[in-house]
This record gives structure tokens, C-alpha cells and sequence, in this order.
């Protein structure tokens, strides 16, 4: 849930990157530690488990200002991937703005990914969210592989739920601000309906997405990465 200060005219946002363990969440945002301008991301701080990482990854405080003032701030995390720290993913994804499901594009991971989704539905259902209003986009990572199931495959099998999908390999750095930038444009809209960011803020969805993500001078590695 927006946390929201008319007063002290203050806004923070938080995304979580969920998905199966070794999905390839913290490459994906170590990659968006890398690929975004410094002047519009913070540190990264990686809190290690025993078998798993949950990262937080705060993009610099009050980085987005909107003409009316209105600070935003945006923190981005991921959960630990393996079943037995499912406590901590659920108190990660409380009051969360937006999702990000990173699946696994190996044919052996298929079960994993459906589990895993399984879970965050609901978790989310747990932590009071509803999943058909919740921002959400779906990765699917690692396409630099062999023997990864094919895009038509992945685009029979989501086209009817209407959530947008992209291929990435989060390893090589391609398809990841790609995926990042519609998950932060679908936020916008959810945002604007609600606190009239365009009206009341001047602060349209091209200028927000524009404000968060940055990239840093074309490299190439975002060229292959696209919506299936």
C-alpha cells in the first residue's frame, strides 16, 4: 500500500521481485544497479541467508520530484526463493505497490515456477492484496540457456491472463529495465487513479517512468530483451 503524506508532501512506493529460488531475482537488480544512472538509484544492500539473498534495493531517496513538489521515492526488493523462508516473504510483500514474477525459462524449472506463483498468490491473499489489481508483470529469465521452453509456449500460456511478459537474461543484462520500466508504468496508472498525480501533481506516466528509469549511455544488452 502507497505510503502518502499530503502534508509533508512525501510518497514511497515498494515493488518486490518474486519467483522461484535461483530465478535470477538479485541478478535482476543488480543489473538495474548497474544499468540505471546514479542519479536515479541509491545503494544496494544484500542481507545474505545460509541458502538464499533477500535484497533491498533503495533507489535514491526523493530521486523523482513531480512540478507540484511531491517527493517519491521508490524501494525496491526481492524475497528468498526457497519455501522455508516463506514467513519472510510474506512480510516482504505486505503493503507492496507492484510485482514483479521472475520465472525460470528451463524446461526443468516449469514446476517450480508454477509453485511458486501458486505461492505468491497466496501470499498476497494472506497479506490482504488482490493479485487482479496489483501491478504485476512476468519475467522470464535466463533465455541465454539451452533447453528453455520456446516464447510461444510462454505466450499461449499467459495471453488469456492479460499480464504483460517479457524474456530476459538478467546474466547478460538484456530484457531487465525493459521488464522494470512496464512494471514501474503500470504503477503510474494504479497511482493516478488514486492520487491524481496528473491533475494535482502535473506529474504524467511518460515523465514518472522517465524520472525512474534511467538508463545510463546504450550499451546493447537491452536490445534482445522485449514483451512476448
Amino acid at each position: 500500500m502507497i505510503e502518502y503524506d499530503d502534508i509533508e508532501r512525501k510518497m514511497v512506493l515498494k515493488l518486490v521481485y518474486y519467483g522461484p529460488a535461483m530465478s535470477g531475482k538479485t541478478t535482476n537488480l543488480l543489473q538495474l544497479h548497474e544499468q540505471l544512472q546514479r542519479n536515479g538509484r541509491g545503494d544496494l544492500m544484500v542481507l545474505d541467508t545460509r541458502d538464499d539473498r533477500t535484497i533491498f534495493f533503495d533507489l535514491l531517496p526523493f530521486f523523482l520530484v513531480a512540478p507540484s513538489g511531491l517527493k517519491i521515492k521508490v524501494k525496491v526488493y526481492t524475497v528468498p526463493g526457497q519455501v522455508k523462508h516463506d514467513a519472510t516473504r510474506k512480510a516482504v510483500l505486505q503493503r507492496a505497490d507492484g510485482v514483479a514474477f521472475i520465472a525460470d525459462s528451463q524446461h526443468r524449472e516449469r514446476a517450480s515456477n508454477v509453485n511458486s506463483f501458486s505461492n505468491l498468490e497466496d501470499n498476497l491473499a494472506l497479506v490482504g492484496l488482490d493479485i487482479d489489481t496489483l501491478p504485476l508483470v512476468v519475467q522470464y529469465n535466463k533465455r541465454d540457456l539451452p533447453d528453455i521452453v520456446s516464447e510461444e509456449e510462454i505466450h499461449n500460456s499467459w495471453q488469456s491472463t492479460g499480464i504483460p511478459v517479457f524474456c530476459a537474461s538478467a546474466l547478460k543484462g538484456w530484457g531487465v529495465v525493459e521488464t522494470f520500466r512496464r512494471l514501474v508504468a503500470l504503477t503510474y496508472a494504479r497511482l493516478d487513479s488514486r492520487f491524481l498525480l496528473e491533475e494535482r501533481h502535473g506529474l504524467d506516466r511518460d515523465a514518472f517512468v522517465a524520472g525512474l528509469v534511467r538508463p545510463r549511455a546504450a550499451t546493447g544488452v537491452g536490445e534482445r530483451g522485449g514483451e512476448v
